[in-house]
């Protein structure tokens, strides 16, 4: 059977790790969707159009035929016989689809609750009831802000209570997700870092930008307590889960991954200092809590479904930096 998975949010920090692990893998036909930062790998779509979103899903099942697509309309075809199409063809709807997309920025979040309600919910529930037409099953990524931090470790039933609107954002995807069919699942990960394009793209590698500066003191928050994972470990078990899928319906629901490395904002700057062999004495512990929108003091996540299922794989911050 042809497996073949459409991945959102393919050009952002965890979408391009699991656009690498399935298409390295090989034995998947994949296609990635992008907005900003599409390229000619991945297909331009914007997921708040719902038409858009329909029609890729559409495409993704149906496509036979050699099409190109008008520039700044990728979802209107038009058929150019002596240009090949750019994506791969395909002819069976897809087994998977994996929903990264997202605004992931709390603090712009508290900001543009309008703007991030239609990324993270509505266009999560119109991409799921498209997945749903053709028979594809769903994994959305969420958080562990979905939890309050009060009492880790959270197993994958435990009662989500975030403490910001970011995570409420994403628990009210995960709803959407799971409403629109039984059959999804999600997959709450913590705080990623992994090969970036800039080093604000992730909230583990930002940290950089005042770590090299070992000449000028940087203050780094040594309260709020979380467990940085590497994309390229994230992406390994969604592959895994999702072939394990292929295999049995029974996988579905909500599934957590996450390192058990346990650090501080200040921690994971320190290990950035010593990986390059820097002196950490220009990097300041500050005890307090952390600024802008509230954020769980420890929101460990308990991986057991995974694990249970013998998938997972985690690597040191230390060998990754």
């Amino acid at each position: 059977m042809s497996k073949k998975v459409l991945i959102t949010g393919a050009s952002g920090l965890l979408g391009r790790a699991i656009f690498r692990e399935f298409e390295g893998e090989g034995s998947w036909q994949v296609l990635g969707l992008a907005f900003s930062r599409a390229t000619e790998k991945l297909r331009k779509v914007d997921l708040i159009n719902k038409e858009s979103v329909t029609q890729v899903i559409n495409d993704f099942k149906s496509h036979t035929e050699h099409t190109a697509y008008t520039v700044g309309h990728p979802c209107k075809p038009y058929i150019q016989p002596n240009q090949p199409w750019p994506y791969p063809s395909y002819t069976r709807a897809p087994s998977v689809v994996i929903h990264s997309a997202a605004e992931r920025r709390p603090d712009v979040v508290e900001k543009r609750e309008v703007d991030t309600k239609n990324l993270n919910v509505i266009a999560t529930r119109n991409l799921c009831k498209a997945a749903a037409s053709v028979g594809a099953w769903v994994l959305y990524i969420s958080t562990d802000y979905v939890f309050d931090g009060k009492n880790p470790p959270y197993s994958e039933t435990a009662e989500p209570n975030p403490l910001n609107k970011y995570g409420q954002s994403k628990l009210d995807g995960e709803k959407a997700t799971l409403e629109t069919s039984a059959d999804n699942s999600v997959l709450r990960v913590p705080i990623l870092y992994g090969e970036v394009e800039y080093l604000g793209e992730s909230a583990v590698t930002v940290l950089f930008e005042k770590v090299k500066v070992t000449d000028s003191q940087c203050v780094m928050s040594d309260y709020e307590r979380r467990y940085p994972t590497s994309c390229a470990d994230v992406a390994f078990v969604i592959r895994e889960l999702s072939d394990n899928r292929i295999k049995n319906p029974n996988i579905k629901g909500i599934y957590h991954w996450s390192s058990n490395e346990n650090m501080t904002k200040y921690d994971m700057a320190a290990a950035m200092a010593e990986a390059f062999g820097w002196s950490t004495d220009h990097i300041k512990a500050d005890k307090n809590p952390s600024g802008g929108a509230p954020r769980p003091f420890n929101s460990h996540l308990s991986c057991g479904r995974l694990e249970e299922l013998g998938i997972g794989k985690w690597t040191l911050i230390s060998k990754r930096v």
